[in-house]
């Protein structure tokens, strides 16, 4: 399907990035770290309701032909966040609609510009387990890009959708398009109240294997992808080398997950997902962890 060139981090001549979403909480800070990169940032969104750092925001809508066509104008990569983030922000036909004509549209009108870089915000959610309304779970442990999907919610459904989406653009317009996997990408103040309600009951993420990603570390992985000289159209899982909650993995998995297969040994609080394709595609390895002083800061 793609050919890899290997890790590279530089800006392949990029100068001007379009965000859609640019206003979500993802997007504002990659907006803000493409901007601390030395890129300029065109940003795009329904509405501002904080203040951008996008030397060029504009009010529009990502499933419109006419103003993706119009922000795309003097862009040289694409960083498409705009999406409804949760199954429960709308009906089932709104939220796939959506995300799915947002996606498609974003890609074409990149790829009737000639644009050879976009880098798409995925989910772990893809595979259709972590939200299945089913008694389910996953396949194996630690979960990778190849998971066998069991998808029952329009959003899961999206995702596994606009990850098909990024591999027709590369085949239809020679698109390198990087869908990034995210699991709970939030602050270190919101993880660490993710992680207090999450210590309190462990069975609500088990199905997503505790898994999590700074912010911080989701704006580097961004930046990564968009700097990336990979051909192709690729799906890259990615969260921290831990888990969100403080205990050990495999007493989790032995409490919460006994039947699920182990495909390799863990220790301590390490990872349940396989973030090879990342590293060996990005160079890309996570810095941040909310267990560095993480116990002070639940408590106080």
């Amino acid at each position: 399907m793609s050919t890899w060139c290997g890790p590279v981090w530089g800006n392949q001549g990029v100068k001007r990035v379009l965000v859609t979403g640019a206003d979500g909480s993802i997007g504002r800070a990659a907006v803000d770290g493409l901007q601390a990169a030395g890129y300029d940032v065109t940003g795009l969104s329904l509405r501002y309701d904080h203040s951008s750092t996008a030397d060029r925001p504009l009010v529009g809508d990502a499933r419109s032909a006419e103003d993706v066509t119009a922000a795309l104008d003097g862009v040289d990569a694409v960083l498409h966040l705009a999406a409804i983030p949760h199954p429960s922000l709308g009906t089932p036909e709104e939220v796939f609609e959506n995300n799915v004509a947002a996606t498609f549209n974003v890609l074409a009108q990149a790829g009737q510009q000639r644009i050879e870089r976009v880098v798409i915000a995925s989910s772990i959610n893809a595979f259709g387990v972590p939200m299945n309304v089913n008694d389910v779970e996953p396949a194996y442990y630690p979960l990778d890009e190849e998971v066998e999907a069991d998808i029952a919610d329009a959003y899961s459904l999206s995702k596994s959708v606009d990850e098909q989406s990024a591999r027709m653009a590369w085949r239809r317009w020679g698109i390198n398009v990087i869908a990034l996997r995210f699991p709970l990408v939030k602050n270190r103040e919101e993880l660490f109240k993710f992680a207090a309600r999450a210590e309190n009951d462990p069975s609500v993420m088990a199905r997503e294997g505790w898994a999590y990603l700074d912010l911080r570390d989701g704006v580097r992985a961004i930046i990564a992808a968009l700097e990336s000289t990979a051909a192709g159209a690729h799906v890259l899982g990615l969260a921290a080398d831990d888990i969100l909650i403080d205990r050990k993995t495999d007493e989790l998995l032995r409490e919460y997950a006994p039947t699920v297969p182990l495909r390799r040994a863990v220790q301590g609080r390490d990872s349940l997902v396989d973030t090879t394709r990342a590293r060996e595609l990005l160079g890309f390895r996570p810095r941040y962890s909310i267990h560095d002083q993480a116990v002070s800061a639940i408590t106080t």
